[in-house]
């Protein structure tokens, strides 16, 4: 009897401690550029971060139907692929306060830069740069309240 005992809180234990969010988790969720013109799902893979482009105010073609093409990737085999859910943040790694070893594909230029994230209170700061950092550029993304069902 008390190994069955045991056994099931043992097993519950476990189940609690598993469930619990790694602290590299708080990036997960939507987020908002800094243009306020874009909307961005990050995820996590593995032990990796990436966010997809879930919303943009140039997403559709006129007809407001069709998504727009990735045409100015630098790639010629992704220049059909729609815009919608392209992962824009790539392979980010959690490392005590930073999100590192990650790439950012801006769409709008086709461009591929190197990333490191940070959260700044309740924003994220997100600087892309070729080569080291100190040449980069940051921008800041705003967190999006959970939508209500």
């Amino acid at each position: 009897m008390y190994k069955i005992i045991f056994t099931i809180l043992f097993l519950s234990a476990y189940q609690f401690a598993s469930g619990q969010n790694l602290p590299g988790d708080k990036i997960v969720g939507e987020w908002m550029n800094e243009e306020k013109d874009s909307k961005i799902e990050i995820y996590k893979v593995g032990s990796e971060y990436f966010g997809k482009l879930l919303w943009t105010d140039e997403l559709f073609e006129a007809d407001g139907v069709t998504s727009k093409k990735d045409v100015r990737n630098s790639d010629e085999k992704l220049r059909t692929r729609n815009l919608l859910q392209v992962d824009i943040l790539q392979g980010f790694v959690f490392d005590e306060d930073t999100w590192d070893d990650g790439k950012m594909y801006d769409p709008k230029s086709g461009k591929t830069y190197n990333c490191i994230m940070k959260l700044r209170e309740k924003l994220l700061e997100i600087r892309s740069y070729i080569g080291i950092p100190l040449f980069g550029r940051s921008t800041y993304w705003q967190r999006q309240p959970k939508e209500q069902l």
